[in-house]
């Protein structure tokens, strides 16, 4: 088993086909869920299962709900990113995450490997995305 960090091959292709819109005035709801190290992730995943997804003190099957940093551009490169997000005095051990549309068959978007098992101990589990630039937001289309 195993997780590896991709924007998985599904999610480029819902964009091709008009299917995400990550507009603020948008209806679609973005989440992100939690994972152990058994988990398999990576760019074939296709939606959102709680198959070996965290759980323990603070957690809820399916995560959290993300706030979309609203899409921009920055020379040839088009992104978005997302406001960090805390799971409050939880007791949880993941190994990565995964970014999914909320509804529907709950699309996958992009799987995050943290390369070790994270832990929390009745404190915040705290996942912070990375700056909102061409160079670094989490979901980036050069």
């Amino acid at each position: 088993m195993a997780i590896s960090q991709a924007m998985v091959t599904s999610f480029k292709k819902a964009l091709l086909d008009g299917e995400m819109d990550f507009s603020s005035n948008t209806s679609q709801t973005f989440k992100i869920a939690l994972f152990n190290s058994s988990a398999t992730l990576g760019a074939t995943t296709t939606a959102y299962s709680t198959t070996n997804e965290v759980s323990g003190t603070g957690y809820t099957a399916g995560g959290n709900t993300l706030t979309v940093v609203a899409p921009t551009t920055s020379g040839t490169t088009a992104f978005l990113d997302f406001a960090n997000t805390t799971w409050a005095t939880a007791t949880i051990t993941a190994r990565g995450a995964l970014i999914y549309q909320s509804g529907g068959t709950n699309p996958a978007v992009a799987v995050l490997d943290f390369g070790a098992d994270k832990t929390s101990t009745a404190g915040d589990f705290t996942i912070q995305f990375p700056t909102a630039d061409a160079s670094n937001a989490i979901i980036r289309i050069a």
